[in-house]
């Protein structure tokens, strides 16, 4: 069965040192019986925000526009645990967190300071070790490198899979140039690891490729 996907305008960024905005976008998964929310958006403390020029969305008014409200979301995949991907969680306390393991752990050691935006108390988290079919239809590989845990979201879509690489690669650009291009700041934690979830992301042979902070989409 085809699963719907409709992307949400969550906020847009300016990185620090850069005049470039990037859009940030989430993304709904409707399947048989509920609603899947692919990152929640942006969120964070406020230097953090500053320091990245942030015009942020709520999740609530980007959910409107598509005539939905957070308690139409059912569950919450987090690409991984970025200030930008996680950051409107607590709007969706009442959803179970689908999460790699080694991405929870990894936040946990690495981003105290966002620990209230994703590890608040009530937080339900399924924690996942790898690829996983969570729903028919809608799975989640592992593709770290951005960070150790992260994940990317499969969907049996009309016409061919899609792909929802999170921040695998932040533009078609990153996501289709030769090995050992140059990376902007940020992009990979683990080279090696990051190559390697390139390769693994191509080699799905998905019929289009969504981006968080590009709007083009790639089709095979």
């Amino acid at each position: 069965m085809a699963l719907e996907i409709k992307r949400l305008h969550l906020a847009s960024v300016t990185p620090p040192g850069t005049h470039a905005e990037w859009p940030v976008h989430g993304f709904v998964v409707t399947y048989p019986g509920g609603a899947a929310l692919v990152d929640t958006g942006v969120g964070g403390p406020q230097g953090l925000q500053d320091d990245w020029r942030v015009v942020n969305v709520a999740a609530a008014e980007a959910l409107a526009g598509l005539d939905m409200s957070p308690a139409d979301i059912t569950m919450v995949i987090n690409t991984h645990l970025h200030f930008d991907h996680c950051g409107q969680n607590a709007v969706f306390k009442h959803a179970a967190f689908h999460v790699q393991r080694a991405e929870l752990d990894r936040a946990r050691r690495e981003s105290r300071d966002l620990a209230g935006w994703f590890d608040f108390a009530g937080a339900r988290f399924e924690l996942l070790d790898g690829d996983t079919e969570i729903v028919p239809g809608l799975s989640v590989i592992a593709t770290p490198g951005h960070t150790n845990g992260h994940q990317s979201v499969v969907i049996q879509g009309a016409g061919g899979e899609d792909l929802l690489i999170g921040d695998a690669a932040y533009t078609p650009q990153l996501y289709g140039g030769p090995e050992g291009q140059k990376l902007p700041p940020g992009q990979a934690a683990d080279r090696d690891a990051w190559e390697a979830s390139i390769g693994r992301i191509r080699s799905t042979g998905a019929a289009r490729v969504h981006f968080c902070h590009h709007t083009d989409v790639i089709h095979a």
